[in-house]
C-alpha cells in the first residue's frame, strides 16, 4: 500500500477513535446532537487548556478520564467472566 495511502488511513482511524469519544462522554445526546453546541464546547476547553490554569485542567481532566477507562474495563472484565460462567452451566 502507498505511503499516502496509510496516512490516510491513520488519520481516519484516529478521527474515528476521537469521534467515539465524543459519544462515549454522552455530549452526542445531551446536546441533542448539535455540532454548533459540540464545537462551541470544545473551543471553550480549548481557552481553558490556553489560560493560566490550562496545566491544571488538564491534570484533572486526564486524571478523570483514566478513572472513567480503569472502571469501563473492570465493568467489562466483570461482563465477560459472567458470561462466561453463563455459558459454562
Amino acid at each position: 500500500m502507498r505511503d499516502w495511502a496509510l496516512k490516510r488511513r491513520a488519520r481516519t482511524r484516529h478521527l474515528i477513535e476521537l469521534g467515539g469519544l465524543v459519544i462515549k462522554a454522552g455530549l452526542v445526546e445531551l446536546t441533542d446532537d448539535d455540532r454548533a453546541a459540540l464545537y462551541g464546547a470544545f473551543l471553550a476547553v480549548a481557552d481553558k487548556l490556553r489560560g493560566q490554569e490550562g496545566a491544571r485542567a488538564l491534570a484533572i481532566w486526564k486524571q478523570k478520564g483514566k478513572q472513567a477507562f480503569e472502571a469501563e474495563a473492570g465493568i467489562n472484565s466483570a461482563a465477560r467472566a459472567s458470561n462466561t460462567r453463563a455459558e459454562g452451566c
